[in-house]
């Protein structure tokens, strides 16, 4: 039931406008299972899928006004339309990877359920972006998606994911970037013949353009390579990849946070082919049971004295906060190396899923504290309920 909502708009002085949003519902909690009766008590669930897109439709239309005033400047001397497709086609491409619809051509391999990295194919993925077919890429094979998920639990999704950002090292592998690169510039698949190459582990990020409140962040970075041979020692072996961040500032408005990016040639060509990979983290509502919990522990921590009275009111770091990590890569690939591929993917996703269970519980505020969530079998009732509960959604929806 919706009641009363709508737009407040307010002129300002000097020029400009205040626009204030409400929205109010009611979802009728008495309606669904108990188990997932917070989903529809809380406001933020509410704000995520419906505040919040007109928040940022409005915030794109007072970008397009900035960079049409020329109040914003951006780098390289790129014009703002084209940086704004450049942001446009990474999150197009990485939302088909996660979707992996079977109408844009995607189609799951041997998936009983049971495995934790998911391999998907799509033989007619066309990663051109100009109307000139003397442009674009003709992959025998077509191009391959690994994907994954977990549970964090008590990991900011914006300190995660800025930490991914500024720390590639730390989870990346440099050559299967090279690998990535390779395929996309010359339109051939050197797995694993590729140019015997070192790479310094460093990273150099060159911003291109950010939106005005910086909840966006478009770059390039360049991955620094130096050539093992003799007679390759004076070409570049450098890796760029064009980048885009969201969600790292903590007080941000957003659903998620996310680090999306594509191999690119260094010529930076406005229709040049993008493959995005990256992370998505979706917050969660934390668990009402695990917070009645430790609201009873707090009041019974507050008739103590001494300094552990002053995380009884609640300022804990920790307050059992819950999120989901979505891990996709995509890989171009020939026919004839279609299994080697695959099992490079799965064993890459695999790796990265164990540095980032790594780096979660390093930089989880709860200390030694378990960071990732156990993974429900597929026949566990939570599982059987959030699944029956998706598909109900979809059903409406569709």
């Amino acid at each position: 039931e919706v009641l009363p909502s709508g737009y407040l708009i307010r002129p300002c002085e000097g020029g400009g406008s205040i626009v204030h949003i409400v929205d109010q519902l009611n979802l009728e909690a008495w309606s669904v299972p108990e188990v997932l009766r917070p989903l529809y008590e809380s406001s933020k669930v509410i704000a995520q899928k419906m505040t919040i897109p007109y928040v940022k439709a409005l915030r794109y239309i007072r970008q397009i006004a900035q960079e049409t005033s020329g109040e914003v400047v951006y780098s390289l001397g790129r014009q703002p339309a084209v940086l704004r497709t450049f942001s446009q086609r990474l999150s197009r491409g990485f939302n088909e990877a996660i979707n992996g619809f079977n109408e844009d051509g995607w189609s799951i391999m041997n998936c009983d359920g049971t495995e934790d990295v998911i391999i998907a194919i799509n033989s007619s993925k066309s990663l051109s972006n100009s109307s000139n077919l003397s442009t674009g890429l003709s992959f025998l094979g077509g191009v391959l998606c690994a994907k994954a998920s977990m549970l964090l639990q008590n990991v900011p999704p914006a300190v995660l994911v800025r930490f991914l950002r500024e720390h590639r090292l730390e989870w990346a592998d440099f050559n299967v970037d090279a690998y990535s690169a390779a395929s996309l510039k010359a339109g051939t698949y050197a797995y694993p013949g590729m140019r015997p190459t070192s790479f310094t582990g460093s990273q150099i990020i060159m911003p291109l353009g950010q939106t005005v409140e910086h909840e966006e962040l478009l770059e390039v970075i360049r991955l620094e390579g130096q050539s093992l041979t003799q007679e390759d020692a004076f070409l570049s072996r450098d890796i760029h990849l064009l980048q885009i961040c969201s969600g790292i500032d903590d007080n941000a408005v957003g659903a998620c946070s996310e680090l999306v990016f594509a191999p690119i040639d260094e010529m930076f060509p406005d229709d040049a082919a993008l493959l995005p990979s990256g992370f998505r983290i979706i917050p969660l509502e934390s668990k009402p049971d695990s917070l009645a919990t430790n609201r009873t522990l707090d009041l019974t921590s507050s008739l103590e004295v001494g300094p552990a009275t002053s995380q009884a009111a609640g300022d804990s770091p920790c307050q059992n906060a819950r999120s989901v990590l979505t891990i996709a890569f995509q890989f171009p690939f020939d026919t004839n190396l279609q299994d080697n591929v695959l099992t490079m993917a799965r064993q890459y996703v695999r790796s990265i899923i164990s540095s980032v269970q790594r780096i979660a519980m390093a930089i989880s505020p709860c200390g030694s504290s378990p960071t990732i969530g156990p993974k429900p079998s597929p026949g566990s009732p939570e599982a059987l309920t959030l699944a029956h509960w998706i598909c109900q959604s979809y059903r409406q929806v569709a």
